[in-house]
């Protein structure tokens, strides 16, 4: 990371800025699933924040999500991290690209510049991936089953995009290479300069300089995940009395066939299992607050006293951890998986801590104060902003 004892500060654009004037609702209305836009100097300041060398110190950390993609002699190369500074530094002068996901979870900076686009939903935000390039550097013709943003922070690419219907990858590819790519449009990006791609929209970005590019995802859940996903949740929390009885079995000389009794009496059993829309939206609550499967929390090591939080609370306000997943649907509350349970008049504080990330001082009272102070105590919160 650039200056890594003195972080640059980073000061993240207004909605009207990100957007090149544009408001949410007319973005969302012209641009969002439908076609690209471009944004000239939309976030300006990221060849400032992490360079290349910055983000080969990420891409070295065991929590950090990291992959090496080059392209060798017409074959693609795929390999994940950690990697070694020697691995690295020994890396050719073209024709490789660095990516790290999840850098809104090892940078305060990241963090930020993903909750600027709260203008979507945060249920539908993702992570913020960061990638280094030299010349000649990117993972191929590729499209994406999700919305992304992708933003110049470092040098210059070239981003070559089609509307193509035909989405045929190459077979035995470590990665989803197009086998035929049609390029509509061409643009060079400077930095600061962003490009808005629908899902499903081929493109490929190949660096004419030492380039970095930001990616803002979005997550999208395919529905073979949800329905798998919701029968685990049934089978955690269904509870069925019974067990099989056939008390009117008879003598059979093909003992090899299911008896025609057994099969419609399991299939009754079945049929007992229900749901209605209130499972489903305990579900999809605790589903989409779950953090993903590497992330773990790290509670304080001295944490404060229940009391020694609530003043600190109440001078200095309180932060989500970038980590934590706060969502809400009606007057139900979802935090890293799990329904909150608490007293309805804390509903207005925790919609504002869901909304915000943020608490400011003076606004939890004991009882909320209480709760917090739990989750503090978990690793979820922290004491100022």
């Amino acid at each position: 990371m650039t200056k890594r004892n003195r972080p640059i500060e980073f000061a993240v654009p207004d909605l009207k800025a990100l957007l090149g004037g544009l408001s949410p609702t007319r973005f969302f209305r012209e641009y969002w699933h439908k076609k690209p836009l471009l944004i000239r100097n939309a976030v300006p300041g990221l060849e400032h924040v992490i360079d290349g060398a910055g983000l080969m110190d990420l891409a070295c950390r065991e929590e950090a999500e990291s992959r090496l993609v080059r392209h060798v002699r017409d074959n693609w190369r795929v390999k994940h991290g950690p990697f070694t500074a020697a691995e690295l530094a020994a890396l050719p002068r073209k024709d490789w690209s660095l990516l790290v996901s999840g850098v809104n979870l090892l940078d305060g900076r990241g963090d930020a510049l993903l909750n600027a686009f709260n203008f979507v939903p945060y249920a539908r935000l993702d992570d913020l991936m960061v990638s280094f390039a030299p010349p000649g550097g990117g993972v191929g013709p590729h499209f994406d089953a999700y919305d992304v943003f992708l933003i110049q922070g470092l040098g210059r690419r070239r981003w070559e995009i089609s509307a193509q219907d035909d989405l045929e990858v190459v077979d035995d590819c470590p990665l989803r290479i197009l086998k035929r790519f049609r390029v509509d449009q061409s643009w060079d990006l400077e930095p600061g300069d962003m490009l808005y791609l629908p899902p499903q929209y081929a493109h490929n970005g190949v660096a004419l300089t030492d380039c970095m590019t930001w990616s803002i995802g979005f997550r999208t859940p395919n529905t073979q995940e949800i329905a798998t996903q919701f029968l685990i949740y049934l089978q955690d929390t269904l509870c069925l009395d019974g067990v099989y009885a056939d008390p009117d079995l008879r003598y059979s000389r093909q003992p090899g066939r299911i008896p025609d009794g057994m099969v419609r009496g399991l299939k009754d059993m079945i049929r007992r299992v229900r749901w209605n829309d209130a499972d489903m939206d305990e579900f999809i609550g605790r589903y989409l607050s779950e953090p993903k499967p590497h992330i773990f929390f790290d509670p304080p090591e001295r944490p404060l006293s229940a009391a020694a939080f609530g003043r600190r609370l109440a001078a200095k306000g309180a932060r989500l951890d970038p980590r934590t997943l706060m969502l809400y649907l009606g007057d139900a509350f979802y935090i890293n998986g799990e329904r909150l349970d608490a007293e309805p008049g804390l509903a207005p504080m925790l919609r504002q801590l869901a909304d915000s990330r943020t608490l400011p001082a003076g606004e939890a009272d004991a009882v909320a104060a209480a709760l917090l102070h739990d989750w503090y105590c978990s690793g979820y919160l922290h004491i100022g902003h």
